[in-house]
């Protein structure tokens, strides 16, 4: 792991720090221009130019098998998972359909003073799509942490994708997880070719609505430019994964480093930062990572007290965001920007990733400051219906036709105006 060391003594410093630490892993404009010319292909030549993509990246040349994964494989995947692992898994979709569910909002309706009634009503999206990445391991949490939630926000059409390995198929975990978790139509498909397939469409995947989940940067970049052409909508850009471990002379060293050395394993661009005003715990967590050979981009800064540990929190915003040690732990109702906040010293990010119920798809690369974790909320869209009696109407008009004319719509005045009547009905 590549560890650099950093110290703040001034909290107007921070976010000049936390842009320097965000600085240490690539960003997704390293690789715009490759991904908008795989966006082009699919969807200039779709099956074609996706099996062709897998073939390169994936198979490393051997024939790709059909892109979608038949029902009777899921279920087979299912019923040859080995227990203890579909025990676990029964029990992180548990959890996480409870938490998601909390996120459902009930359609409200209010009747204004002139007598309109307004109502917001709640849709979730037909068809969605899940993304699970491949590469390094199969991600059977990360099936469960978006089928799930994107079941239990509504959505009619639940559809998942994942790079197949050299043999042409998904790992069974994979499979078998699509298969509790209940995805509708599973795909063989990867890369940034998947996420241009899911959003224009080709002969065997029909185009989505919604496309979620962690990724690549290739991916990430793909989900970013399908949704700036106005294609689809997205959670945001999710990775690489980064973890902030802000802990005090309290903290349990050994579970610190755990922690850090568990989010390196995500690759080789995760950022992990640990932060204390402690310079003697400081030091001995550097001796111990410094003979750790995981991969990963690591940053250990020491700041001159807990008001500017906090300050640096806040302005790199984590992915993840740790507070370890008692002094620490009473921070955590000053965060305002993290995508999941874990305090105690069994608040292990781990936990997050699999079991307690939190969502694993999280803000990176510091979206945490306007954006919020994966929840029912990105499945399911807010629209407002609007009913106008007569006599509602009658008051409302002039005061609308005033404006609409201060601001030289003339004919939008009009078009209200002709909703008065002489004798309205209530």
């Amino acid at each position: 792991m590549r560890l650099e060391r950093r110290a703040l003594t001034d909290a107007a410093a921070a976010p000049a720090l936390a842009a320097e630490l965000r600085a240490l892993a690539p960003g997704g404009a390293s690789v715009a221009e490759p991904v908008a010319a795989i966006l082009a292909d699919v969807r200039e030549r779709g099956d074609a130019a996706v099996v062709e993509l897998i073939r390169r990246f994936d198979t490393g040349g051997a024939e790709p098998k059909p892109l979608r994964v038949p029902q009777e494989e899921l279920d087979a995947a299912l019923a040859a998972l080995d227990p203890d692992v579909r025990a676990g898994l029964e029990v992180a979709a548990q959890n996480i359909g409870v938490v998601a569910a909390i996120g459902l909002d009930e359609e409200r309706e209010v009747t204004l003073g002139h007598g309109q009634t307004i109502k917001l009503r709640e849709i979730p999206v037909r068809r969605a799509a899940v993304y699970v990445p491949g590469g390094r391991a199969p991600y059977p949490s990360t099936v469960l942490m978006g089928v799930v939630t994107a079941v239990t926000a509504g959505v009619e059409q639940v559809v998942l994708c994942a790079p197949p390995g050299p043999d042409g198929d998904l790992h069974p975990a994979i499979l078998a997880a699509a298969a509790l978790a209940g995805a509708d139509e599973v795909y063989r498909m990867g890369g940034a070719q998947a996420i241009a397939a899911l959003a224009h469409g080709t002969d065997t995947v029909a185009p989505v609505d919604v496309i979620v989940g962690p990724g690549s940067l290739w991916v990430q970049e793909a989900k970013r430019q399908v949704q700036g052409a106005g294609l689809v909508g997205i959670d945001g850009f999710a990775g690489p994964s980064d973890v902030l471990v802000l802990f005090d002379r309290d903290a349990d060293l050994r579970a610190v480093a755990l922690d850090l050395r568990a989010q390196a394993e995500h690759g080789g661009d995760s950022l992990v930062i640990a932060v204390s005003p402690d310079g003697d715990a400081i030091e001995a967590l550097s001796e111990g990572l410094s003979v750790v050979p995981e991969p990963g981009i690591g940053a250990l800064v020491q700041t001159a007290d807990l008001a500017d540990a906090l300050a640096l929190a806040n302005a790199f915003a984590p992915e993840h965001l740790e507070l370890i040690g008692e002094r620490a732990e009473t921070l955590a109702p000053e965060i305002r920007n993290a995508g999941c906040l874990f305090v105690g010293r069994n608040g292990a990010t781990a936990f997050g990733d699999y079991v307690a119920g939190s969502n694993h798809t999280l803000p990176t690369d510091g979206a945490a400051r306007f954006a919020s974790g994966l929840s029912t909320r990105h499945f399911r869209r807010r629209m407002t219906e609007v009913r106008i009696p007569d006599a509602a109407a009658a008051t409302l008009a002039p005061a609308g036709a005033a404006i609409a004319r201060a601001e030289g719509f003339e004919l939008h005045a009009q078009s209200m105006e002709a909703r008065i009547r002489e004798n309205p009905a209530s």
